[in-house]
């Protein structure tokens, strides 16, 4: 994604004319990046991905086939048998495709992907589909269409998707792309754990960030992006107690702390006597991580952040 954010921002203030490419209805192909779309240039420049690149050369000549002034074209593409299984696709499938000017994009939604915020984009196409307008959705925005509530309640989920349900083809298609921000990490207290989570955080494309210091563990947490989790490790009194409660009033995702049973008591006890509600004590987990039989350090990372996965997909704590 972000060489498709730098790739659009850099053609657009090139003045190119390209198309970004994304998938309005498909079926088949297996595992796939619910976010994957390409940017094409008529000239043959392709940036991005979608579908392994198996319709890039496609999507190129449709690109080109866009009569001008048209702000849209949706195409169909498919491909089957050995053709799949040389792109590294798990399986062949079809989808409809949606190509749009690169200039008739917001601005705002490259804007907001290159910060690593959350958002959604509502393009209404008219019954013809070769017109779209696009507008951009932020999480908790106040909604004035049934799109837009359907944007902010993906969103809310962190779960990216692409949904062109709420639209009706007889009277023009609605698409709507939600792109949450990734999750962002907060682990409280260092170690060998901490390097282990990070690691993992990494390998799933998420951002995260170390520390034992509560001014920083504070202000990471309140910076604003929706996608902060708190993974605390630390069992320190002077750093877990203020810091899980900037979390739990704060209205941070996923709470998770590391500890015996002893230790979450003493956590616990240190936030009544600074007022946090006992509802919100409820929201923190731990022991942390998904039960998944883990045995030692490693496998211990993978079940804290499948764990985060599993919170915020679900929506809530």
């Amino acid at each position: 994604m972000r060489e498709l954010v730098e790739t659009a921002r850099q053609w657009t203030g090139e003045g190119r004319g390209a198309f970004l490419a994304r998938p309005v209805a498909e079926q088949g192909f297996g595992p796939r990046d619910p976010g994957g779309a390409v940017l094409v240039d008529p000239r043959g420049d392709c940036a991005g991905s979608l579908y392994r690149g198996v319709f890039d050369a496609q999507l190129v000549a449709e690109a080109g086939a866009v009569p001008e002034g048209d702000t849209a074209r949706l195409c169909e593409v498919s491909v089957h048998g050995g053709e799949a299984e040389a792109a590294g696709l798990t399986c062949g499938g079809q989808a409809e495709i949606l190509l749009q000017p690169l200039a008739s994009v917001p601005a705002q939604w490259w804007e907001l992907l290159g910060e690593g915020a959350g958002a959604a984009l509502v393009s209404r196409l008219d019954e013809a589909g070769r017109q779209a307008v696009s507008t951009v959705v932020r999480p908790g925005q106040a909604a004035v269409s049934e799109a837009e509530r359907r944007a902010v309640e993906l969103l809310g989920h962190h779960r990216a998707g692409r949904d062109a349900q709420c639209g009706d083809r007889d009277r023009g298609l609605v698409l709507i792309e939600a792109l949450p921000a990734d999750p962002f990490l907060v682990i409280g207290g260092r170690g060998e754990l901490a390097g282990l989570i990070e690691a993992q955080a990494r390998l799933l494309g998420w951002r995260s960030a170390v520390t034992t210091d509560v001014g920083e563990a504070v202000a990471l947490l309140g910076a604003g992006r929706g996608s902060e989790c708190l993974v605390m490790l630390s069992h320190d009194p002077e750093f877990d107690v203020p810091v899980l409660r900037a979390a739990l009033l704060g209205g941070t995702p996923y709470v998770g702390a590391l500890g015996s049973r002893k230790t979450q008591a003493r956590r616990r006890d240190g936030l009544v006597a600074v007022d946090v509600a006992e509802e919100l004590l409820d929201r923190v987990h731990g022991p942390i991580g998904l039960d998944l039989g883990a045995r030692n350090a490693v496998e211990t990372a993978m079940a804290v952040c499948a764990e985060v996965l599993s919170v915020l997909t679900a929506g809530g704590s």
